[in-house]
């Protein structure tokens, strides 16, 4: 892939994953993050990677889906009467409130292609949520804006999660006599 087509699929993917978990800025110039929340949105926790991420099953795609995106972007404009800057992506160019509200058309129900936009924008969420590209430990030791704002604790100083107060404030059962140091049974 040319340089101009990866920097164009580059931009489009990160403002509608910007779209869908808004964040801030990264930097003073940049177009894909509109800037519409505090905080990192899907884009800083990863959105860009995990759509590359051949497990997704969408990594294949992602160039019909820039294609298609910056098509509806153009006859939505034309019907707006909206004027993109023709140095950008035109999903890209878009003002913020206008790529949400083009989103919404192509996710509400009745559009032909609703299903297809749907799971790119949940792979977009997943990103921010679960971060399921990184690994949970790493993820959290470097600072992932969902999971930490989520408020998911770093585990102990093993790479285990332990919770000592169990949620009811009393043991739920006894452990196992048979269960081993690393609690699988024997």
């Amino acid at each position: 892939m040319d340089s101009d087509r990866a920097h164009e699929r580059t931009l489009t993917l990160e403002a509608f994953a910007d779209t869908i978990v808004p964040g801030e800025k990264r930097f003073p110039g940049d177009v894909a993050v509109a800037g519409a929340s505090q905080g990192g949105g899907a884009v800083a926790a990863g959105a860009l990677p995990l759509l590359q991420w051949d497990a997704t099953g969408l990594s294949g795609a992602l160039d019909d889906y820039v294609r298609d995106l910056n098509a509806h972007t153009r006859r939505y404009a034309a019907e707006h009467r909206l004027s993109l800057d023709p140095a950008l992506p035109p999903f890209a160019a878009l003002p913020f409130e206008r790529r949400t509200e083009l989103v919404t058309l192509l996710t509400s129900p009745g559009h032909p292609e609703q299903e297809l936009w749907i799971l790119l924008a949940l792979f977009c969420y997943m990103s921010y949520d679960a971060a399921p590209h990184l690994h949970t430990a790493e993820a959290i030791a470097g600072g992932h804006p969902g999971l930490t704002s989520m408020g998911i604790t770093p585990p102990d100083p093993d790479g285990l999660w332990r919770y000592p107060k169990n949620s009811y404030g009393r043991q739920l059962a006894r452990l196992h006599p048979d269960t081993t140091a690393s609690g699988s049974l024997r």
